[in-house]
């Protein structure tokens, strides 16, 4: 089980730092007022690269549900 508890708890590191990595993209890329983003300019975003950064979280985010789903048996009625 500790095996199992470590890797979890490595799979999840990797969907955190994916995650800020996404906010780190966006707070560089959106200017912000007032401590909010701020989308009053029209802010253009590369598409390509922001669909990219979602389906590695989105994937990491799958990969983790199924692992903590046959795991801890979560997907059983």
């Amino acid at each position: 089980m500790q095996f199992e508890k470590d890797y979890i708890r490595q799979e999840n590191s990797k969907l955190i730092e994916i995650r800020d990595e996404i906010f780190e993209y966006l707070d560089k890329n959106i200017p912000t007022k007032d401590g909010n983003f701020d989308f009053s300019q029209n802010p253009t975003l590369d598409a390509k690269e922001v669909y990219e950064r979602f389906f590695k979280l989105d994937y990491q985010a799958r990969k983790l549900r199924a692992l903590l789903g046959q795991t801890y048996e979560l997907h059983k009625s």
